[in-house]
């Protein structure tokens, strides 16, 4: 029997959902939060992150595959920061109305959305706060990135402005710079990654750790998109993480 996918609206925009996919046979304690990639533009979808959900809720978690506004579609700074932490905290409501339990919210991100799951670990005072964070090549040093122009760019077109012009906003969406955090994160990247650079995982990491943060670098086989390819010998250590961030047995 397949999973229940339940699509949830946590603001008025039509970006503004998130998709709560429900095990059939509930294994775990926690939710899996799930941010798509996609260097932050419109054209990348929550649509990346449902074959991710439908393999995790086969295995008993319960998934948060969260949509948000992008650069092109309404997002950037801050409103993409916006609905991330609005999406996050709205597995309060959605916990009361379908008994989910938010004891461990893990948040699993691949490239900007690893970006933003770390981002989302170093908020203060949130409603419902991150417990854990699992990142697939995640886009970790903004200023890096700029520097190497990944992408073509996509930092500047995610932010809108540069260092220089507006130094608080790159410093408050930087992970680099929000670091300690209070939460554990696990780094894994492909060993063909073509895509993000390995030091953009390697660079934080070794950050996180000399700040005193629990951090640690994984070094699985494949490209960028193994990670989030189900089958994929990178997407069963991501599995592996998951369960480890979340505390969990897997069968």
């Amino acid at each position: 029997m397949p999973c229940t996918t339940l699509r949830i609206p946590y603001g008025p925009d039509p970006e503004q959902y998130a998709e709560l996919t429900l095990p059939q046979d509930p294994g775990h304690d926690g939710v899996v939060v799930i941010i798509h990639g996609g260097y932050w533009r419109s054209r990348y979808t929550a649509e990346l992150g449902r074959p991710e959900a439908e393999v995790l809720a086969a295995l008993g978690f319960t998934c948060w595959n969260l949509e948000y506004r992008r650069a092109g579609n309404g997002g950037g700074w801050p409103e993409t920061f916006e609905d991330i932490s609005a999406g996050i905290d709205a597995l309060g409501p959605a916990a009361r109305e379908h008994g989910l339990d938010l004891s461990r919210v893990t948040v699993l991100g691949h490239s900007a959305g690893g970006h933003l799951a770390v981002w989302a670990a170093g908020r203060s005072g949130a409603a419902v706060p991150v417990t854990a964070v699992v990142s697939q090549a995640g886009v970790l040093n903004l200023a890096e990135a700029r520097d190497l122009n990944l992408s073509d760019g996509a930092v500047r077109n995610f932010l809108g402005s540069s260092p220089e012009e507006d130094p608080h906003r790159y410093r408050s969406a930087d992970p680099m710079c929000r670091l300690p955090l209070p939460v554990p994160v696990i780094a894994l990247h492909g060993d063909a990654d073509a895509h993000v650079p390995l030091s953009q995982s390697a660079g934080f990491v070794q950050a996180a750790k000399d700040s005193g943060s629990a951090a640690e670098l994984r070094m699985v086989s494949g490209d960028h998109f193994a990670l989030i390819t189900p089958g994929t010998p990178a997407w069963a250590a991501v599995v592996e993480a998951v369960a480890e961030a979340a505390e969990v047995p897997l069968p």
